[in-house]
């Protein structure tokens, strides 16, 4: 127990709010709560955290998923763990491409979010003390680990944190089959439920992005195996 990172909760339901702030305090973490999204963006600005947890329904107009885009467009990169009240897929896929790391679906067991917290924290420690400065490529896709940006030929890709993240693996291991639970633990870095589907929905996300002009398939699925990143069969 016990750690100096910076936690910002920003959830408006007093009980709930609390119960977080006391549970992660017990921990160790440093918490920071705000009621509101215009207050939350302020907090970031003036206090950097080194991770939001962030509920989607908020007071003042500003939502979730508008704070989450708005962190992101300020060129924040701490992970951001996303509290959702229904379990939908468009939920969830609103979340991620607005820049969200992670989700949990209320209610949750507190065990379960400190352990994403735990994840979310562990990699982004590794990005911050592995600064790498190499460019990947693989068939007309590009990654430059530098700026973060991917490129299909001429064509620049704004990833997410979680999809430049799981590019990366990929693209490290080119026409290698990664099966589904290796992506899982290198990515999320915990045991996620079996039957959840937040892997497919970056998969989809990733290929919409790769695929936004219309190039050739380069992210295939190997049924009963797994994903690879390799060149469509003739």
């Amino acid at each position: 127990m016990g750690s100096s990172s910076h936690i910002l909760i920003v959830e408006d339901e007093r009980a709930i709010a609390s119960f977080l702030r006391r549970g992660l305090s017990y921990e160790g973490y440093r918490v920071t709560v705000a009621d509101s999204g215009r207050l939350a963006l302020e907090t970031a600005r003036d206090d950097s955290p080194n991770l939001v947890i962030l509920d989607v329904m908020l007071p003042d107009g500003l939502d979730g998923i508008e704070v989450c885009r708005r962190l992101r467009a300020a060129g924040d990169e701490f992970p951001i763990l996303m509290l959702t009240a229904r379990d939908d897929v468009a939920d969830r896929v609103a979340g991620l491409d607005a820049g969200a790391d992670d989700y949990l679906v209320k209610p949750f067991a507190f065990e379960e979010l400190l352990a994403r917290v735990r994840a979310l924290l562990r990699r982004q420690e590794r990005h911050d003390d592995s600064p790498e400065d190499l460019i990947y490529q693989f068939a007309d896709l590009k990654l430059d680990t530098s700026s973060r940006f991917a490129y299909r030929g001429e064509r620049r890709i704004d990833l997410t944190t979680r999809e430049y993240e799981l590019l990366l693996l990929f693209i490290r291991h080119p026409n290698q089959v990664l099966t589904r639970d290796l992506i899982m633990e290198r990515i999320w870095g915990y045991d996620f439920p079996g039957e959840s589907n937040v892997l497919e929905v970056y998969i989809s996300n990733l290929r919409r992005q790769l695929e936004a002009g219309d190039e050739p398939r380069l992210l295939q699925t190997v049924r009963g195996a797994g994903y690879a990143l390799r060149l469509p069969p003739d």
